[in-house]
């Protein structure tokens, strides 16, 4: 199963622009509409402006714009080396909420908003 996770965003270049460099990864498609980052072999994600699918699904579709910065979901990319991606993130304008930390579930986890207020979660795994 491969799997799409698309945010919708305000400012598709300036949120590019913000996970290019926290991903230190080129985008595998940039057009008007869509730009894609490959996570993994199976994983993408894309970030859509919100004009634009408000356009795709139509009136039934509650506007995203109004909902701007209120978090809905989150983004959590078990990866090496976290720390240095939410370093990364903090520089490019991410607001950290909470730093590393050793979770119960056996991640070390720290929690930031993008610029568009979408949570990411940077975790490793705990070594012991």
């Amino acid at each position: 199963m491969r799997t799409n996770i698309i945010l919708y965003v305000a400012d598709q270049k300036a949120s590019t622009s913000f996970y290019k460099k926290v991903l230190m990864m080129p985008p595998v498609l940039n057009v008007p509409g869509m730009t894609e980052f490959r996570l993994n072999e199976e994983t993408v994600l894309g970030l859509m402006p919100s004009a634009g699918i408000k356009r795709l699904l139509g009136d039934k579709l509650p506007d995203p714009d109004k909902a701007a910065g209120i978090p809905r979901a989150e983004l959590y990319l078990l990866i090496d080396d976290p720390e240095a991606y939410h370093r990364r993130a903090l520089v490019n304008e991410a607001q950290e909420l909470i730093p590393f930390l050793a979770r119960d579930w056996g991640d070390t986890v720290a929690y930031s908003l993008d610029p568009d207020g979408h949570v990411i979660a940077f975790a490793g795994k705990i070594i012991q």
